[in-house]
């Protein structure tokens, strides 16, 4: 692996690891090679790294390396006194200007302004270029969104579609070849349900269409009548099994039901900016003719046990309370498959059709120990090479003031179209009440991005593993880590270069200079985008993300407030500009991998 690059190990299981990944080289990748290689030439060990990380307070300096303690503690030897042996044999560099043992071997770096403005120069020359591609690209699988194709949208597909939708993103400005798998539930009882009340209507074929265009409404209609109509279920279980068995007629009602489902969907992914198109489209039923030859690879390799009629898989590392192994079920008694043998087919698909290098699923939490026991038995059954990573990038839920999964009133789960309508309303409802003087048309463009962004960026902002709460006054505030804070920052930004007659992107050979703090602390946290992209990619949570840009965002505040940009002379006046431009771009190209837009005014 070249010097430059940085290796991450990701865990995706208690039973699996994910190979080391590619980063994009920054400045904590120089720093971690440079101690950690004073390490090794004091110790003699070559499975110790620096461990470097930034550091809590500013006292403690930019960065802080801790891998000394690991290193004695092999050793059996006085952590303090190698870290200064680690120290005294750094090698000469114009990266270090100062470094410092603290504590029990905690070595503190501070970072050379030379350095800091030199590179910031290098960004200027590149035209803002911020990130620059990986040495060697891998090919990734993103599994988000997954919606079922038997009702509309929800808020419980919310969480799922955008953090899915981030990562996405972050990996592909990475330079790797994104692959996006968006495996909707479209196979299975409920559909025979629906075909069997789509035929009901067909007399009146009018009627059909019109009550099909309302998702929602159909569904609920076909279902009351399943649960009710005992005639009415016999003859929804026998749709069921004329569409398993290929029947044409019911392919082409089951057809139907699918293309006014997806249309449905693309408008949610065209209302949020999400990047999924049809092309992405890998449904449960793309994968129902391999279901038999899965079960027959399980059996072959000896891993197939049948209970109570039903073909299992039993793991030893799945135990029950009682220490009994847990049955992973692929085929039930009647002959029917469920949702595991699927999930096995796709995984085998990505990792051999598709060549996959790492597998995502953007998956709710609950889902965790099916993924793992479905991980678990692809690598035994080798449908993907041991190379692969394959990850559970789980989340928590959308909780109501309640405490309780967000529902309306009466209790039915909210869509997830007219969560978006509301936010856009309110947001309208704000805007004008800030700015009475815009025109309708200005005022609608803001309220539009600034509700649904408020709505992505509340969820994106929080660990993605944590429930959290739905609060429309936190979401839609202008104060905070929020959307409307973030966008209002970034325009306030702009503004400033409109008034400076400088609304270009950094550009020419430019010298940035640094002449104090405010400077320094802003032009290192710009030379950290790389690092945070990096953090997002290989452990997938946007919050870090949202957390850079917030910070951000606050230091330039403090730089503005502290450092004259026009009435500086002419030097300084032309290096602080191109700070507040490239300050600009980092702001925009971050909130661009979380998927929101930006607004130039405000």
């Amino acid at each position: 692996m070249p010097p430059n690059s940085e290796s991450v190990m990701v865990y995706n299981s208690p039973h699996f690891f994910v190979p080391r990944l590619p980063l994009m080289s920054n400045i904590r990748i120089s720093l971690d090679c440079l101690i950690s290689e004073a390490i090794s030439k004091v110790t003699g060990l070559h499975d110790c790294k620096a461990h470097v990380i930034y550091s809590t307070r500013p006292e403690f300096g930019d960065y802080q390396a801790n891998g000394v303690m690991a290193a004695a503690k092999q050793l059996k030897t006085n952590p303090r006194e190698l870290a200064l042996r680690v120290v005294a044999a750094i090698p000469a560099n114009d990266l270090i200007a100062d470094v410092q043992v603290a504590g029990p071997g905690f070595i503190n770096l501070y970072l050379s302004d030379g350095y800091l403005a030199k590179n910031a120069s290098r960004l200027v020359a590149t035209g803002g270029e911020l990130l620059s591609k990986v040495e060697t690209p891998l090919r990734v699988v993103v599994d988000y969104s997954g919606p079922n194709l038997a009702k509309e949208m929800h808020v419980g597909h919310l969480r799922g579609t955008i953090i899915g939708d981030c990562i996405a993103r972050v990996i592909g400005a990475q330079g790797h070849q994104v692959i996006r798998q968006n495996h909707v539930g479209d196979w299975g009882t409920q559909f025979g349900m629906l075909i069997a009340h789509m035929e009901s209507l067909r007399e009146n074929s009018s009627q059909a269409v019109v009550q099909l265009a309302d998702l929602e409404s159909f569904y609920r209609k076909a279902k009351t009548r399943f649960d009710l109509e005992p005639g009415f279920a016999d003859q929804a279980r026998g749709y069921v099994v004329r569409l398993q068995q290929g029947d044409a007629d019911c392919l082409r009602a089951w057809q139907q039901f699918i293309d006014e489902s997806l249309s449905h969907c693309e408008g949610i992914y065209e209302r949020l900016g999400v990047l999924l198109t049809r092309e992405d489209l890998k449904p449960e039923s793309f994968y129902n003719s391999e279901l038999e030859d899965i079960i027959k690879v399980l059996d072959d390799k000896g891993l197939l046990s049948v209970s109570e009629g039903a073909k299992c898989v039993f793991l030893q590392e799945f135990t029950g309370k009682e220490g009994a192994p847990l049955p992973t079920i692929v085929q039930k008694s009647d002959g029917g498959f469920l949702y595991a043998t699927t999930d096995l087919a796709a995984l085998r698909y990505r990792g051999q059709t598709l060549g996959a290098d790492r597998v995502l699923y953007v998956v709710d939490a609950r889902q965790s120990l099916h993924f793992q026991q479905v991980f678990a038995i692809a690598r035994k059954a080798e449908f993907v090479p041991p190379e692969c990573s394959v990850e559970h990038i789980a989340y928590g839920t959308m909780m109501g003031e309640d405490g309780k999964p967000f529902k309306t009133r009466s209790g039915d789960t909210v869509k997830l179209s007219e969560l978006l309508e509301e936010s856009v309303r309110l947001a309208h409802k704000l805007v004008s009440a800030k700015n009475p003087d815009l025109s309708e048309e200005a005022r609608k463009e803001i309220s539009d991005v600034i509700g649904i962004s408020a709505v992505k960026y509340a969820d994106l902002s929080k660990n993605r593993m944590s429930d959290y709460v739905f609060d429309w006054s936190t979401m839609l505030s202008f104060e905070g880590n929020t959307a409307p804070y973030m966008l209002y920052a970034y325009a306030r930004i702009r503004s400033i270069l409109r008034k400076q007659g400088d609304e270009k992107e950094p550009s020419g050979v430019a010298e940035i200079r640094i002449t104090g703090s405010e400077e320094r602390n802003l032009v290192l946290k710009i030379l950290q985008f790389p690092e945070v992209i990096n953090q997002v990619a290989a452990e997938c949570y946007p919050n870090y993300l949202c957390a850079y840009l917030y910070e951000l965002a606050g230091i330039f505040m403090r730089f503005y407030e502290a450092c004259p940009v026009l009435k500086a002379e002419a030097e300084i006046r032309a290096s602080r500009l191109t700070l507040v431009a490239l300050t600009s771009t980092a702001l925009k190209q971050g909130l661009a991998l979380l998927g929101l837009k930006t607004l130039e005014q405000m």
